[in-house]
């Protein structure tokens, strides 16, 4: 079983910078896919950053530009940069994972993941 735990969620103001973490534990492997979605209130989830074993990244538009993904080979955090928030990424962020057969060519979709985070709440006012 594999557990995915978010942190570093907060409010900020528009403009601001944010670091999201996603410490994952138990029967993690080498191969992977993992991503960030974020779901905003009355909204659907959606999918905003994706990272393969092999450095593959993908993003959405809405973030591409201002968001960063990254984890260090051999590690287990996936980390999110957000940088320059503004009102419209405020959302729970959660963090996914698949360990299984997968790689990153464009965006992915909720179903290709398998394990899932609680999430961490942003809130950016103007």
């Amino acid at each position: 079983q594999v557990r995915l735990e978010e942190s570093g969620g907060d409010s900020v103001q528009a403009g601001e910078s944010l670091r999201l973490s996603c410490e994952a534990s138990g029967y993690t492997r080498n191969h992977y896919c993992m991503g960030w979605f974020r779901q905003a209130s009355g909204k659907q989830r959606e999918g905003i950053a994706h990272i393969d074993n092999d450095g593959r990244t993908s993003y959405a538009e809405s973030v591409k530009g201002r968001f960063t993904i990254s984890k260090d080979s051999g590690k287990p955090t996936l980390t999110l940069q957000m940088n320059n928030l503004q009102p419209e990424d405020t959302a729970r962020y959660y963090c996914a994972a698949n360990y299984d057969r997968c790689w990153v060519y464009g965006l992915k979709m909720e179903h290709e993941y398998y394990y899932w985070g609680r999430g961490t709440q942003v809130t950016v006012s103007s």
